[in-house]
């Protein structure tokens, strides 16, 4: 039986050859690193309708979102006249440096920033308490999103001396969201899905840019990776690299004032 939710901890990704200018690129300014969610990441309630109507496994499909997202963002970027270099654009030739990457980060469930009048989060103390006898710590989940924090400080160092890169875009997780999680369940014609991207942003020297998450509602009838990526990662995408663009005017205006 295929599994409507699907949380897939460790999976070998086929490779792929979608060759980029990232190569040309590391000899030029202004670049930013695009490092996908890694395979446990990716929190989907809609890969049995999609297997039901394209035949791909789970694999495939996290496959299709992952490279798809990497993909909107590299033009998101590129439009704004960054060089952007994406580590799914070949996956074999960055498998070592993903598997370094994912080794050197942790995620802190923590509260969503203002997106237009940004502060890093800060991971709060778990509050704890009394259930039938038990202490437990409180599991607030409204209004948060999981954010990466990098464990080692030779972390980013070592990515600058490789490619140069300025900018260092982590995307944490994707969340699919059904309209019912149950495929017996009535579906009124109405019904949205939802497609939720947590991200954070660091500069070379491992400080937090922008971090959050983009949402975007989509028809329940779309049930190709390729539809869903067309109908809502370019709006995505272009949403998150605005943030960071607003984000760094902002930040060499204040360094100007002081």
């Amino acid at each position: 039986m295929f599994l409507c939710i699907t949380k897939i901890v460790v999976s070998q990704e086929m490779p792929t050859t979608r060759k980029s200018t990232a190569d040309k690129e590391l000899g030029s300014n202004n670049k930013i690193l695009i490092i996908p969610f890694e395979n446990k990441m990716y929190m989907s309630e809609i890969d049995y309708y999609i297997n039901r109507e394209t035949k791909l496994n789970t694999k495939q499909i996290r496959y299709e979102f992952r490279d798809g997202l990497n993909e909107q963002l590299y033009y998101a970027f590129k439009k704004r006249k960054f060089n952007p270099i994406d580590l799914m654009s070949d996956t074999v030739k960055y498998n070592k440096d993903l598997k370094f990457i994912y080794g050197n980060i942790t995620y802190d469930y923590v509260k969503i920033p203002d997106p237009n009048n940004y502060k890093p989060p800060v991971k709060e103390k778990k509050e704890k308490g009394i259930q039938q006898g038990q202490i437990v710590a409180e599991t607030e989940t409204e209004n948060k999103f999981m954010n990466t924090r990098v464990l080692s400080p030779s972390l980013i160092p070592y990515l600058y001396q490789k490619y140069k890169a300025k900018y260092y875009v982590f995307i944490n997780e994707l969340d699919l969201k059904a309209s019912a999680v149950n495929p017996t369940d009535y579906i009124p014609e109405t019904a949205k899905r939802k497609v939720i991207v947590h991200y954070t942003v660091y500069s070379v020297d491992a400080k937090e840019i922008h971090s959050g998450i983009v949402e975007k509602e989509f028809e329940k009838t779309l049930n190709t990776p390729k539809a869903i990526i067309k109908n809502n990662f370019s709006f995505i995408a272009e949403t998150i690299a605005e943030r960071v663009v607003n984000q760094l005017s902002k930040n060499i205006t204040n360094e100007k004032t002081k």
